[in-house]
């Protein structure tokens, strides 16, 4: 039988619950928060990581990790615009953006002019596809 004194115990118990509380939080949490830009114009016409082709003029994103299809509702901290998008392709895990959205969308959400904005990205559904890794 291994007996711990009441600190070891303590200690043990405190990081049990730290990790059981920061898993729940992970796994519950369908909302992120930083800043979202805009494609340029010259994707157009290029094919997605999902195979669609790219068009400026719909309302779709790129996300590094959510699953292709995933339908997400962004949200402009700055100015409280919406827009509900597709996400149809894959942004390089060294970006340091949340999410790339189409220039319909960046008209959608007031950010246009300053390029980059402070946003929310909220999962509203996912689909069963299986999810390409880029």
């Amino acid at each position: 039988m291994v007996t711990y004194s009441s600190k070891q115990g303590i200690m043990r118990y405190f990081t049990a619950l730290f990790c059981i509380i920061s898993l729940l939080s992970f796994s519950f949490s369908d909302t992120e928060k930083g800043s979202a830009s805009y494609y340029s114009s010259s994707m157009n016409g290029r094919k997605t990581s999902s195979g669609e082709i790219f068009n400026n003029n719909l309302l779709t994103a790129a996300h590094k990790s959510m699953k292709l299809g995933t339908m997400v509702k962004v949200t402009n901290i700055k100015n409280d615009s919406t827009v509900v998008l597709k996400v149809n392709d894959r942004l390089s895990k060294s970006s340091s953006h949340v999410i790339d959205v189409t220039l319909a969308a960046a008209k959608k959400l007031n950010f246009v002019r300053n390029g980059i904005a402070t946003v929310t990205v909220e999962v509203l559904s996912t689909t069963n596809e299986d999810t390409k890794q880029h």
